[in-house]
């Protein structure tokens, strides 16, 4: 099986529960990550809250936005302001080739507000470009260096 994660981290949270996916998948298969930056962003906080919430996108690093290789697509955002980061609406907005894929979305979250509004979302804009089965997992920020936790959270996704 040919995986692909596709994540954005600010403070780092979502990247280790990248980690933990990753070594996770490649029990299965090839793994390719894709860690999106924010080209111009200000290191503020609540202005890159601002921008989630209205679900702007961001100018981010040429990646690759060509799904049709992969058998599994990994997304994975902080929620910001009930929704996904800028950087992540970006990718959701200009990828290609998710009909018919499995999907794996996951989020990180402070207090939980907003989670189900932003995984949702993701949800309802790559089921718009044709991907069919979708699995969801949430790890609360204080939970992501809990490794079992988060091993568990993959495990149990649905």
């Amino acid at each position: 099986m040919k995986s692909i994660i596709i994540y954005y981290s600010f403070s780092g949270n979502t990247k280790k529960v990248t980690q933990v996916l990753a070594e996770y998948l490649k029990a299965k298969g090839e793994v390719e990550i894709i860690e999106l930056k924010d080209l111009k962003e200000d290191g503020k906080f609540l202005s890159q809250c601002r921008k989630a919430f209205y679900h702007k996108t961001a100018d981010i690093q040429e990646v690759n936005m060509d799904l049709s290789g992969f058998d599994l697509i990994c997304i994975g955002t902080p929620v910001w302001a009930f929704g996904p980061a800028p950087a992540i609406n970006t990718y959701l907005d200009k990828c290609l080739g998710a009909e018919g894929k499995e999907v794996i979305l996951f989020t990180t979250y402070g207090s939980g507000t907003g989670n189900g509004r932003c995984i949702n979302y993701m949800q309802r804009t790559l089921a718009k470009k044709g991907a069919k089965d979708f699995k969801r997992f949430s790890v609360q920020q204080y939970k992501v260096k809990d490794r079992e936790f988060v091993l568990e959270r993959i495990r149990e996704a649905k």
